[in-house]
């Protein structure tokens, strides 16, 4: 067995390799058939140091050193380290701001599933790792993730309402609640050409909507002239199947005191939804309908959503066939099916009045209600606040 710490010392007498490797005390025995011994125990003597440097423990300032380039390695935990805040905050400015932050991106469901993924991401990263788990550089990461995140959606709200105009809408959880499943939003008023907007999202096959749609068209024919509208039925393969309607997508309103604007799913295919036609109509539907259809705003500054206007289930005598009855019976203000329908007509017309700013006498008046129309829209545009 070699003596490597006399060969140490031989080295640092200035001995030859050839003489360290003749001497007895080193203990070197090479094989006959090498012929330069010296130059067989330089070799041995070098891989010899080169094993015992990579089994001897690296000093603490090395150590670290290693650590920290392992940590600077995108490594699962660090790629969640980032994700995280990034969908995090997008998530929380979109959630706050859903008309110009989530509009192309809604904060629910899409920023929610993205972020729970990034968060699953990171926590599976962290449980899988041996190492430290918040060090500097994944302070920094976390540090650059929250940046990212207010600059990717500050520059989609900002792009939203400069390109788009889209208006900025404040959460459903700042509004009023009114009468009749209304919710009343403190913002500037929806107008057309001076006119408060009347809109109304939804699809043919919905029987909530088809069931709705009489209320909507009857008050929407009490403010002026309309047009393009037809009766129809809802899906036969839902539930309160074939319910009689009132088709209102290409619906025209001609009144002084009201623009009407609807986005209508025809194709008869069940879960279909329209697109919007624009960014305001669109910033209204991420910020208040909560998913569900039928939707309607009044003036910008009244909403009914996730709640029916009226109950399909009213409606039922009158399915598949029965839709010229119902159309009598809310245009004659009789019958069974008017009396299902008339106190969501009421109240829509309730607050259209609120929004156009004039009396119930004087709109009685211009479009000739019915003295039962107009007490009803009185009362309940007294409980408006």
């Amino acid at each position: 067995m070699v003596d490597w710490d006399r060969v140490d010392e031989l080295r640092s007498k200035g001995w030859d390799w050839e003489r360290i490797a003749s001497d007895a005390k080193v203990g070197f025995h090479p094989e006959a058939s090498v012929r330069e011994p010296g130059r067989a125990l330089r070799a041995l003597y070098h891989r010899q140091r080169s094993r015992q440097r990579r089994q001897e423990p690296a000093s603490p300032a090395a150590a670290k050193k290693a650590a920290e380039v392992r940590e600077r390695r995108w490594s699962l935990v660090r790629v969640g380290y980032l994700l995280t805040p990034i969908f995090g905050v997008w998530f929380a400015v979109a959630y706050l701001d859903p008309a110009q932050a989530g509009l192309l991106v809604p904060a629910i469901p899409y920023l929610a599933l993205v972020l729970v993924v990034a968060a699953f991401l990171l926590v599976f990263g962290l449980w899988r790792s041996s190492g430290a788990r918040w060090t500097k550089v994944f302070r920094s990461t976390v540090v650059v993730g929250v940046v990212v995140g207010l600059v990717v959606s500050a520059v989609i709200a900002l792009g939203a309402a400069l390109f788009f105009g889209c208006p900025y809408l404040p959460p459903p959880s700042t509004g009023t609640s009114q009468p009749s499943g209304w919710t009343s939003i403190s913002v500037p008023a929806w107008h057309d050409q001076g006119r408060p907007v009347v809109y109304y999202y939804g699809a043919t096959w919905c029987p909530f909507c088809s069931a709705s749609s009489w209320a909507i068209w009857k008050a929407l024919i009490e403010f002026g002239s309309v047009a393009g509208n037809y009766t129809g039925y809802s899906s036969a393969l839902d539930v309160y199947p074939s319910t009689p309607e009132m088709v209102l997508a290409n619906t025209q309103l001609t009144s002084a005191n009201a623009s009407f604007q609807v986005n209508e799913d025809t194709s008869g295919n069940d879960g279909s939804v329209p697109a919007t036609s624009n960014c305001v109509q669109q910033a209204y539907l991420n910020t208040y309908s909560g998913g569900s259809i039928p939707f309607l705003v009044v003036n910008g500054q009244y909403v009914h959503g996730g709640t029916t206007l009226v109950n399909p289930a009213y409606l039922q005598n009158y399915a598949g066939s029965g839709a010229s009855a119902v159309l009598q019976s809310v245009f004659t203000e009789t019958g069974t099916p008017w009396t299902a329908i008339q106190g969501a007509a009421w109240w829509i017309m309730a607050y259209m009045a609120k929004a156009s700013g004039e009396t119930v006498a004087s709109l009685a008046a211009q479009y000739h209600w019915t003295t039962a129309t107009a007490n009803a829209v009185s009362s309940d545009l007294a409980q408006i606040h």
